[in-house]
């Protein structure tokens, strides 16, 4: 089953959030509006598993700082090389 987490960083919070979690067919629209208004998206299933562990509103643990970095880091970077 499609699942799909959007997940969010304000500087003025201490941690990103988990923004929104779905699966299946709300998972499928969360997909196409994000297409539809250019939002960046990265495929890594193994962090969704872990992000789909966290509660929608809640930041995420330390224990996926690191990689969460590493994805906020990529979508930065492609962002600016357009």
């Amino acid at each position: 089953m499609k699942r799909a987490v959007a997940i969010r960083y304000e500087e003025d919070n201490p941690a990103p959030f988990v923004l929104a979690k779905e699966r299946g067919v709300l998972a499928e629209r969360m997909v196409k509006i994000a297409r539809d208004y250019g939002i960046e998206m990265v495929v890594d299933e193994s962090l969704t598993d872990s992000l789909f562990m966290v509660e929608s509103g809640s930041p995420i643990p330390e224990s996926l700082y690191e990689a969460v970095a590493a994805l906020l880091a990529y979508v930065y970077r492609t962002r600016t090389a357009k």
